[in-house]
């Protein structure tokens, strides 16, 4: 006789609430979710100083490096930031009913494919607390209920984050199980989530990259995420220099830990000792270490020398690597080579070689003259994200309440049948 674990016996009980929370989600108006919205954003600032505590208690027992403890850390503004993203989301139009596409067949029939909610989504993610926020907001403007499980290094945080959230629903007059949190940090809870078909609908992983293969490889539900975040900011030998040294700096220093953060910098052969010098100098002046190839150490010949795994590693901390190289073909190579698909910039003032790099560059999101930290949700009037996807199937990039739909069709008839 199967005897169900604990972990096993939670997730099917907050499956339960979770899917009758989505069926009545799924029957409302816009009104009401973004009502629920801004209550929920109400309800972090009223709450802001028991989250401050938690994230102190969080922190007084984190043993993990300043980076990560920057991933981790909420302060007054980050948390009064959550609550803006959920009121930003509220301002998004409806996610829900919009007509995809309508048809009709030479029988008469008229056809429409028509946006609706996926169900109950399954949220693991790891430090970053006010990713529960996010995922709630998200999940509840586009008419999912989510089942959240954070880290153990954030369980005070998510836990009181989420306890906000609950109180925000609870005054909307929305299902309290709409957004759920599991009861600890658990790692049995994760194996539960994963082996939950037909409990879950589809799950988002969102932390290191341990964390998202494990999901990926032993999930028995969808799965919509991205390993990791190996971005790279390519400088092409037309790039206005002030540019370049801005867009670099910011690209690798404004928040390390994040996965749209640069870690590789590519520069052409061309520019490459103009440049270079002053953009090491930028970078050092904040803090910033480096890995170079041979052709980079002997423009600056103090860099650290990179071996073949520095590139492709993810740093997520002050570590740029540096490579040298011959024109927008061989940027493309060595990013095909060492990236992750996830986001990936050139620095041109040639709109020839910019077009060329856009449309060679096989990754989520792309850009020009413009930084990857603006790899977001927010920043691309999301109000906040997810996660990033960087699969083939249903979504890529920063995932937001559109993004978090499926479809159905609805077919009108005037009395045919089938001959």
């Amino acid at each position: 006789m199967h005897i169900e674990s604990e972990a096993t016996q939670h997730l099917r009980h907050a499956a339960g609430a979770a899917r009758a929370a989505s069926q009545v989600l799924a029957r409302t108006t816009d009104a009401e979710r973004n009502a629920a919205l801004r209550a929920m954003a109400a309800s972090l600032r009223s709450h802001a100083r028991d989250i401050l505590a938690a994230i102190e208690a969080d922190l007084a027992a984190c043993t993990g490096t300043t980076a990560f403890r920057d991933r981790l850390a909420l302060t007054e503004p980050r948390v009064d930031a959550m609550a803006t993203g959920l009121e930003d989301i509220a301002l998004l139009p409806d996610p829900l009913g919009r007509t995809l596409a309508d048809w009709t067949r030479p029988n008469g029939l008229h056809i429409r494919r028509i946006a609706t909610p996926i169900g109950v989504i399954g949220m693991i993610y790891e430090s970053r607390p006010n990713v529960g926020a996010d995922a709630a907001g998200i999940c509840l403007k586009s008419g999912n209920a989510v089942i959240l499980r954070g880290g153990s290094e954030s369980v005070r945080s998510a836990a009181a984050i989420n306890a906000a959230l609950v109180a925000g629903l609870r005054a909307a007059g929305l299902p309290e199980a709409c957004v759920q949190i599991a009861p600890d940090a658990d790692r049995a809870y994760v194996a539960a989530m994963l082996a939950a078909a037909g409990l879950l609908d589809l799950i988002v992983p969102r932390g290191g990259k341990s964390l998202v293969e494990r999901v990926q490889r032993e999930a028995r539900v969808p799965v919509l995420a991205h390993a990791e975040g190996l971005c790279h900011t390519y400088v092409h030998a037309s790039a206005d220099h002030a540019m370049a040294r801005r867009i670099v700096a910011n690209a690798k220093m404004r928040r390390t830990g994040i996965c749209g953060a640069t870690e590789t910098l590519l520069i052409d052969r061309a520019v490459a000792p103009a440049l270079l010098p002053a953009i090491v100098a930028d970078l050092r002046a904040l803090g910033c270490g480096f890995r170079a190839d041979a052709a980079a150490r002997d423009i600056v010949p103090d860099l650290d020398p990179a071996t073949e795994a520095d590139f492709a590693t993810e740093w997520l901390d002050a570590i740029l690597s540096v490579a040298v190289v011959d024109g927008v073909d061989a940027a493309l190579t060595h990013i095909a080579r060492y990236g992750s698909e996830h986001t990936d910039a050139i620095v041109a003032e040639d709109a020839d070689a910019a077009r060329r790099f856009l449309d060679g560059v096989d990754s989520a999101v792309a850009l020009w003259n413009a930084s990857t930290q603006f790899c977001d949700g927010g920043e691309f009037g999301f109000g906040a994200e997810i996660g990033i996807a960087t699969g083939r199937i249903h979504a890529r990039g920063p995932v937001g309440p559109e993004q978090l739909t499926t479809y159905r069709y609805l077919v009108i008839g005037t009395g045919q049948v089938r001959p």
